[in-house]
């Protein structure tokens, strides 16, 4: 099958991505993966309990917000495969993909399936440690964005654990004290990873904690399907000693995956897995394709931030589109004026890109 334009990945990028290209008559096609990167299609956002901070929704569950994306990407004319992306090619255009079966990650299709543009919006997985008690507790305690679940009532006024000893470990930490009674930061090491300033800055705040040489054993809460955590045993990793401290969110700041693998020796990455893109911009090393969201996003990663780069890599892919049938038309001024005349054969009305000084 040949399509336009296809997206791989089906967060708040992808779904928004979907949305902007339908509307520019692009017929999208959106491949939101099966289990991809062990999560159901909508990605992180999917195992949220509660989203405060996405414009429009004084609260909204996170599985509720990308339902609605996806109800609204289909609506406005994108069609949505759950298939996963396995294999791409992209030496040359039209790029070429071919996908999983259904539940089978292991073996790939015999169909070719080809794309003259593919935004790339597959996202990134927060690194976990897999204690005893966190698949339980996650999304009921446990967390991987201070910023995104901070604010929750769960948290408010409660002692609080980051873990980790990065720069990002501080920074998490410290937004965490604008709400919680007290943090306590579990670093595994006998100093911090972090620069000097956000060392010092986090040792001079009074509502936090650093537990040096200490590491999580197991997550502990309420029984039953909607139970809270309460507590978190750690351990001394010199003495052996363990402690059982109060504890009503764990925030792992370990740093993020970037689901990338289909890309690699094929696109330009940067030294953690993250797609590199043109700054200002979605565009990847290879024209024609365009990384939105997490994957090339290790800074903000916000649903709404992700949201902003979908609506970026759709416009770029509607003008990179335009561009190539311009080049296509043997008289180029010909193909620029019939797009302008809105011919049907030539993708309807002036894209909004056109319009645009911006772009």
């Amino acid at each position: 099958m040949h399509s336009k334009l296809v997206i791989i990945g089906s967060g708040p990028a992808g779904h928004t991505a979907a949305i902007y290209a339908a509307r520019a008559d692009l017929k999208p096609v959106l491949y939101e993966g099966f289990l991809a990167l062990g999560i159901a299609a909508g990605g992180q956002l999917t195992t949220t309990d509660e989203v405060e901070n996405f414009p429009g929704f004084t609260s909204i569950r996170g599985s509720e917000l990308m339902d609605n994306m996806r109800a609204q990407s289909e609506a406005c004319g994108a069609e949505i495969v759950s298939q996963t992306v396995g294999k791409v090619d992209l030496a040359q255009r039209p790029f070429k993909f071919w996908l999983h079966p259904m539940g089978d990650e292991e073996t790939l299709e015999e169909e070719t399936h080809t794309a003259d543009s593919i935004i790339i919006a597959t996202g990134a997985k927060a690194r976990r440690l897999y204690l005893p008690g966190e698949d339980k507790f996650w999304g009921n305690g446990v967390s991987a964005c201070a910023v995104c679940d901070g604010s929750l009532p769960i948290f408010r006024e409660k002692p609080l654990v980051v873990i980790g000893g990065g720069d990002s470990a501080v920074e998490e930490a410290v937004y965490l004290t604008k709400k919680a009674a007290k943090v306590t930061v579990l670093v595994r090491r006998d100093q911090l990873r972090a620069g000097k300033s956000n060392a010092r800055r986090l040792a001079n705040n009074p509502k936090v904690e650093i537990l040096y040489n200490t590491s999580p054993v197991e997550i502990k809460g309420d029984e039953g399907p909607r139970g809270l955590m309460k507590s978190l045993l750690i351990k001394n990793v010199k003495t052996g000693k363990e402690e059982e401290i109060p504890a009503n969110g764990l925030f792992y700041a370990v740093g993020h995956e970037p689901a990338t693998h289909l890309f690699k020796d094929k696109l330009k990455m940067d030294e953690d897995g993250y797609l590199i893109t043109t700054p200002g911009t979605t565009e990847t090393n290879i024209p024609g394709v365009f990384a939105a969201g997490d994957v090339q996003d290790k800074k903000y990663r916000q649903a709404v931030t992700s949201a902003g780069s979908g609506c970026m890599a759709a416009l770029e892919a509607e003008k990179f589109l335009a561009e190539q049938e311009d080049v296509d038309v043997p008289n180029g001024i010909e193909g620029e004026t019939d797009v302008r005349k809105g011919k049907p054969e030539t993708n309807g009305d002036v894209p909004e890109y056109r319009q645009n000084p911006l772009l």
